[in-house]
């Protein structure tokens, strides 16, 4: 009895270093958003430094998920995963110190690649430390703290940014971290999979050409689309992503297996998920400066009133999750992503200063619900179209495809706030505001149209028998 007892606490306590280490990397995506405004005029600088500051943790964090699960499995996931800790609690620690923007940019982008390490190994380790029928039960309490991390996000950051500083939102991750580090080598088990060698050349082919792009995309309104930078980032951004493709196909263990793209599903499910994350993080990003640089509204003020967009996964996801397992995820998916584009459309077309608050909130919380049912749906449906051995690839490039989504959509976003507006008078805010919200309407649209090509390519066809009982997170 006594035995049985060690056991369960040795269980709890690795559902609670790992689910702690989720809500932690998960929280610090979402307390940025609404501290940015405020960064902004502290740090003197313009929207394409601000939009560095979180392009350099997406980039970091897409082109590292799934090298990070390959050391994993290599040299051990509680090892790796420790490493990973580890470097995001002191990135965190730079990101409050550092006095310049530059600095703050270099420090998200280690962040970034200690949240690449701490997301995938953190659900493998809890996974493999539970038997198969318990781990859907661990994998809910799991996801829940991210949905309370996703809710609690932008009131936390505002609160903080409001009442302390918002060098304190990277604080916060300090004693959390340590603490987890201290605990972390003494009570997780070490596990490793199998070793695989490691794709650097596609790591660095890609990241490469990611960033060329969006380097183009955010000086183009300062040096104009015709300028020689601006020509020559796109065409060595393009070519070094051909190279990466090109890599990819001949390569003997590519990051991105191209088989897998084969199946109509899973190419369309990723490129629904590249849409999907795209139109929500630009959406909100663009909200939060209006509310604060156009309305006047306080960093606090803002978080509350971005809550019903972002407290809608916490009570729609599981139950859109649970109904998908009973009618199919596609009707699912498709009526969530609809409702998404619906309440973009809306915002954007009624989001000028004339308009109440209370009815770009109400939009606000019809895109929230869509995106709420949505979230369970499409990354299941992209599980669902491989094989099991093929799983953990399939589920980092899925993570690959929202991260690079969320870069690109704020980067082109940016390019036509720019265009159009400037953060430097509310009626210039709001000029910006309406033609970025249409671009990210846009991205929601896309993505209802290759989720209706998704469901119609697999009408009628039920998941194979050997994937009918794995268990999957969203």
């Amino acid at each position: 009895m006594t035995g049985t007892s060690a056991t369960s606490r040795r269980l709890g306590w690795v559902v609670g270093l790992t689910s702690t280490a989720y809500f932690m990397v998960v929280l610090d995506a979402l307390v940025v958003v609404t501290a940015l405004p405020r960064m902004q005029r502290d740090l003197h600088v313009g929207l394409s430094s601000l939009q560095w500051t979180v392009n350099a943790y997406g980039i970091a964090f897409a082109a590292g998920i799934i090298t990070a699960a390959a050391l994993g499995d290599r040299f051990g996931r509680r090892r790796v995963f420790n490493s990973g800790l580890a470097l995001f609690t002191l990135a965190s620690a730079a990101c409050a110190l550092t006095p310049s923007v530059a600095g703050l940019i270099a420090a998200r982008t280690l962040q970034g690649i200690g949240a690449a390490v701490v997301l995938p190994l953190s659900l493998t380790i809890l996974t493999t430390a539970f038997p198969a029928e318990k781990r859907g039960m661990i994998v809910g309490v799991y996801g829940g703290l991210a949905g309370l991390a996703v809710a609690l996000g932008p009131i936390i950051g505002g609160a903080i940014t409001e009442t302390i500083d918002w060098h304190w939102i990277f604080w916060i991750n300090v004693p959390i971290g340590m603490a987890a580090l201290l605990l972390a080598p003494r009570l997780l088990p070490e596990s490793r999979g199998a070793p695989e060698r490691l794709d650097l050349a596609g790591v660095s082919f890609v990241t490469a050409g990611v960033i060329a792009l969006v380097w183009a995309l955010t000086r183009a309104s300062d040096t104009g689309w015709g300028s020689a930078e601006i020509v020559g980032s796109l065409t060595a951004g393009s070519l070094l992503l051909a190279a990466f493709l090109s890599w990819e196909h001949r390569a003997p263990a590519p990051m991105v297996p191209l088989r897998l793209f084969v199946s109509r599903e899973f190419a369309l499910g990723n490129l629904t998920t590249y849409f999907l994350h795209g139109a929500t993080f630009a959406a909100a990003f663009f909200i939060t400066q209006e509310f604060q640089f156009a309305r006047g509204y306080s960093p606090l003020g803002a978080g509350l009133r971005l809550l019903p967009f972002f407290a809608t996964p916490m009570f729609v996801a599981p139950l859109a999750g649970a109904v998908s397992d009973r009618i199919g995820r596609r009707p699912i998916m498709v009526v969530g992503l609809a409702l998404q584009a619906l309440g973009f459309v809306w915002v954007a077309a009624r989001g000028s200063l004339h308009t109440s608050w209370i009815e770009l909130v109400v939009a606000l919380l019809v895109a929230g619900i869509g995106l709420s049912m949505a979230l369970p749906t499409v990354p299941t449906a992209v599980l669902d179209a491989v094989a099991p051995e093929e799983m953990g690839k399939a589920s980092g490039i899925n993570y690959m495809a929202q991260r690079f989504g969320t870069v690109f959509a704020l980067a082109i976003a940016s390019a036509v706030f720019s265009a159009h507006g400037h953060l430097g008078s509310p009626a210039a805010v709001t000029a910006g505001f309406q033609p970025a919200l249409w671009t990210c309407a846009l991205f929601a649209v896309l993505a209802v149209l290759s989720s209706v090509a998704m469901a119609s390519s697999t009408r009628g066809a039920a998941a194979p028998p050997e994937l009918a009982d794995v268990p999957t997170a969203a």
